[in-house]
């Protein structure tokens, strides 16, 4: 049952869902999980879920405590998400929460995993800590910081985000000679993070065609955007790398792209359909390449094998890129759960490319309109 919290509950609770962040873009398939000690309202510890396969939050929390000479008995101790209840890469931390005697426990969100589910919570309450979840903004605030988690554990898929740029006209494409970027150079340095904080981006054959793109995640000159990620897979700019997934149907990836010239910084599967030349699909493969035979008659239908495939692989999170047509595709198939949108104060339809336009922004219901002054007399 959910709880009415304090205002020092409160406070403590965002707290640690700041702390929670530290560990994005590094401990997927994990979820972020951040903790915070108190006694009567002074904080006497807290940590976050840095790592894949280093110490929980409560852990290191209750490691902090004792750092800082600090006795966790009888505290409070507010977490993200409900302690874990059984032994994976680290033992579980209902035990060490018993161990030290904490006295109440205050839970940001429930795990929806099979492994979980209350057990947690269950555990805690049976050894005499008082237990209360949160509700309002910061229970909506601690199930949001873990989507791709909670549809894997729900479902067995990966979270899917769409990312699209389009021109103030709807082009999603430039004219051909022209740059490639409807984006500014800031849109584009989010993009590269984006990528990094997901388990694997996938495009369609045809941008792949028309951009030889690299779809690896790069830092900014400065770093800035990137200070807080960490690695599983790391390359020379040290940023963890996604999987990265090209829907080929026809199994037409040229073996020459910088797709498969780059193996050695992430790995390529090329996901085709039946009708796919086994010899075309061997040649991938021998490049490098791994290759899923999606079933289905549709492109739908493929694509619905095809994240049910990722999903079994740990996958967690898709990170959508390429263009209208794959968009499309998995939007029939009813496969995106979030869509992010770069629109560039541009024009790209008619005779010629009309740019720095001035722009205003406002809400108006559930809309967003964009004025752009194209003529001033």
């Amino acid at each position: 049952m959910a709880a009415t919290l304090t205002t020092a509950d409160r406070e403590h609770l965002k707290r640690a869902l700041e702390l929670a962040e530290g560990g994005r873009g590094r401990v997927s398939p994990n979820p972020l999980v951040g903790a915070v000690l108190a006694r009567d309202g002074h904080l006497i510890g807290e940590g976050f879920h840095a790592e894949l396969g280093d110490l929980h939050a409560e852990r290191a929390a209750l490691e902090d405590c004792r750092e800082r000479g600090e006795d966790p008995s009888g505290a409070t101790m507010y977490v993200t998400l409900e302690p874990c209840a059984h032994t994976g890469r680290q033992p579980p931390c209902v035990e060490a929460i018993l161990e030290a005697g904490i006295s109440r426990v205050v839970i940001g969100s429930d795990d929806p995993s099979e492994k979980a589910s209350g057990r947690g919570a269950g555990m805690l309450r049976d050894g005499g800590v008082e237990v209360e979840l949160a509700a309002g903004e910061e229970a909506t605030a601690a199930r949001l910081l873990n989507q791709p988690f909670r549809k894997h554990a729900r479902t067995g898929l990966p979270l899917v985000t769409l990312k699209l740029a389009m021109s103030l006209d709807g082009q999603t494409t430039t004219p051909p000679g022209a740059s490639p970027w409807i984006s500014g150079p800031e849109s584009r340095q989010l993009v590269h993070r984006w990528r990094a904080e997901s388990d694997a981006i996938a495009v369609g054959i045809g941008t792949v065609l028309a951009d030889d793109p690299l779809l690896t995640a790069r830092p900014d000159p400065s770093g800035a955007l990137f200070a807080s990620l960490g690695s599983k897979k790391r390359t020379g700019s040290g940023l963890r790398q996604p999987l990265r997934v090209v829907f080929d149907s026809r199994g037409r990836l040229p073996l020459g792209s910088r797709l498969l010239q780059t193996l050695d910084e992430s790995p390529v599967l090329v996901v085709a359909s039946e009708q796919a030349d086994p010899e075309r699909l061997a040649a991938l493969r021998a490049q490098g390449a791994e290759t899923l035979t999606a079933a289905g008659s549709s492109d739908p239908d493929r694509i619905q094998a095809a994240l049910a495939d990722l999903g079994r692989r740990g996958i967690t999170s898709l990170f959508l890129e390429g263009g209208r047509t794959l968009a499309s595709a998995f939007r029939a198939a009813d496969s995106i759960d979030e869509a992010r949108t770069f629109v560039a104060p541009i024009l790209l339809g008619g005779p010629a490319p009309a740019s720095s336009l001035a722009t205003t922004t406002e809400q108006v219901g559930d809309d967003v309109l964009i004025k752009a002054r194209l003529k001033e007399w």
